[in-house]
């Protein structure tokens, strides 16, 4: 199935975000929005910020982190995760000394932090090869038109899926990620396409 998506594709780029306190607050912003809106947000946050720590933000009130475009409960969470890093309650910048498993508790204690959000942070802030977000969407529709499912694996069964890609499932989660998109965006041919017709 890898085969066949990195047959799709072209070299893609590692996703990379800063890790610590700014690279969490980044996902949590822009979650749920587009990436246009996404982008435009991270960038008033940066803007209102000017450097964005877990001081700044307390230095902040919930009303001013909105002015910023974060909605009420982003905002909330956001002061929620400044307080818990600059109180040591959980440290993210002692994060990438722990295994995947431990690092993952620590985050989803956050409030506004699930399993999902923590993966990625893994992902995409501290670069492991093994993080897998199988609650993931796209990686269960990419999965589902690959291997010419009917439905889309459940999170459970995604998990169980991927443990042949072991220790390297990140790998897989950004083959995965970017052959989704080229499908959306029509750029796989069809006699290329994990569907038929």
């Amino acid at each position: 199935m890898l085969a066949k998506a990195h047959a799709c594709v072209p070299p893609f780029d590692w996703r990379a975000r800063p890790a610590g306190f700014a690279g969490l607050i980044q996902l949590i912003a822009e979650q749920q929005v587009s990436v246009a809106s996404a982008a435009a947000i991270w960038a008033r946050v940066v803007a209102g910020l000017g450097e964005v720590t877990a001081e700044a933000v307390l230095a902040r009130d919930e009303t001013a982190l909105k002015a910023f475009g974060l909605s009420t409960p982003k905002a909330r969470y956001t002061l929620g995760i400044a307080a818990a890093h600059a109180g040591r309650t959980v440290d993210l910048e002692a994060l990438a000394a722990l295994d995947d498993e431990a690092a993952i508790a620590a985050l989803v204690s956050l409030k506004g932090v699930g399993r999902w959000t923590a993966e990625v942070y893994l992902l995409f802030c501290e670069g492991r090869l093994d993080a897998f977000p199988a609650g993931d969407l796209a990686l269960q529709e990419a999965v589902r038109v690959l291997e010419r499912a009917e439905a889309r694996l459940s999170e459970k069964a995604l998990y169980a899926r991927a443990e042949v890609w072991k220790p390297y499932r990140g790998v897989a989660t950004h083959l995965l990620w970017d052959y989704y998109l080229a499908r959306r965006a029509g750029l796989i041919p069809s006699d290329m396409d994990g569907e038929e017709g």
